[in-house]
């Protein structure tokens, strides 16, 4: 591997082979687990390498398929192992070419979002069925929240359309994927194990081989996960701020009572100081929403706050949906927000809305059409 990864525990693997055991999905395991696994299985570590080459350089699901692996070991894979992904439920277009995807993991259902740019590709991935966090602003807060995703269901969804880019002719002109953000449904940090293992597997050469420039995790702020990220792994870092002041956000992420803004940005420059994935810089998510946090002292509040901390700036025109309490702020104050922000020095871009005639940009995802009654569980904080 060529970049810095720490493994969390996960599978144990004997040195025996399985009996009455549920087949383990291959999706699951990082190069060193993979490796482990082959040698639980009698054979030889190097084979885990080849393996992972057909899984996320060839998209080949099939161990049958697997050429340079002898016929005994291909046995053992069809007894003991499985590559299972994550099923198209439907694909919806928007008219900007960015496409949504609603996935089926294991009939519950979850959201990923393409977006094409001139020179490349973003795909946007979910953390978990639904989210804890209860955001106002977001439609998946609506959802609440069902469970965390397998590692297996997180690479899954790069997988999937990775595999519908490079393998299906039909489809023209679609750029390989060159970023992941971790910006879909749920909150990463709430996790914590699942998300960081599927990094590993998206760095690994071996895996999708991403860069660490090119992968990107967004939080809200759970602020013991954040202190332990930067020893994990080294990404791009986003922080979903969207206010200036703890009144504020108090009211508008209920996350901060818990833990607030001083908190937040203290463990953001910890975790800067270990990742140097941007150079040491974070970006700062900002939702503008009409006459709540888009004030012109909210501007000036938000220059004092971030001006120890080495950032960039991104202003996120809010982005309907059904029944919410809240409006976009106008372009004439979206603009005079972003020139304060560039006036004291701040590189600040707004974003540009993409998908959102299709329910695809930031804040309107949710699978909670396909969400079986009585499924709603309520989500308990493990310990860090």
């Amino acid at each position: 591997m060529s970049e810095k990864t720490v493994e969390l525990p996960s599978y144990t693997f004997s040195n025996k082979l399985y009996s009455n055991q549920q087949k383990i999905n291959l999706l699951s395991l990082s190069r060193n687990k993979m490796r482990e696994f082959f040698v639980s299985l009698g054979e030889k570590p190097f084979h885990a390498d080849q393996v992972m080459k057909w899984i996320y350089h060839h998209y080949c699901n099939d161990f049958n398929k697997m050429t340079n692996i002898n016929k005994n070991l291909r046995a053992k894979l069809e007894k003991f192992a499985e590559i299972s992904v994550p099923i198209i439920d439907k694909e919806i277009r928007s008219s900007d070419g960015t496409i949504k995807w609603l996935l089926d993991v294991g009939k519950q259902f979850i959201e990923t979002v393409y977006i094409p740019y001139k020179s490349r590709a973003t795909l946007c991935i979910s953390s978990q069925i639904g989210c804890a966090l209860g955001c106002k602003f977001c439609y998946t807060a609506k959802q609440g929240f069902i469970r965390n995703l397998l590692t297996s269901e997180i690479v899954g969804q790069i997988w999937c359309i990775a595999n519908i880019i490079k393998n299906n002719k039909s489809i023209k002109n679609m750029h390989p994927i060159t970023n992941i953000v971790m910006m879909g449904m749920g909150e990463p940090l709430l996790n914590l194990k699942n998300v960081v293992q599927s990094i590993n597997i998206m760095l690994d050469n071996f895996g999708f081989g991403f860069s660490k420039r090119r992968i990107t995790l967004s939080t809200s702020g759970i602020v013991p996960a954040l202190k332990k990220l930067g020893d994990l792994v080294n990404i791009s870092l986003a922080i979903s701020l969207h206010a200036p002041n703890d009144q504020l956000r108090n009211e508008i992420l209920p996350i901060n009572k818990k833990y607030n803004i001083e908190m937040f940005l203290s463990a953001t420059k910890e975790y800067l100081k270990k990742s140097k994935a941007r150079q040491g810089i974070v970006t700062i998510e900002y939702v503008l929403l009409s006459n709540i946090n888009d004030r012109i002292e909210h501007a000036y509040e938000l220059v004092k706050l971030l001006k120890n901390l080495p950032c960039k700036i991104n202003l996120i025109p809010w982005n309907a949906f059904p029944d919410s309490l809240y409006t976009c702020s106008s372009n004439n104050r979206i603009d005079r927000f972003s020139k304060v922000l560039i006036e004291h020095g701040f590189n600040t871009t707004i974003r540009k809305n993409r998908g959102s005639d299709i329910r695809a940009a930031c804040g309107q995802l949710s699978g909670m059409h396909k969400v079986i009654d009585n499924q709603l569980i309520p989500f308990k904080e493990t310990t860090y």
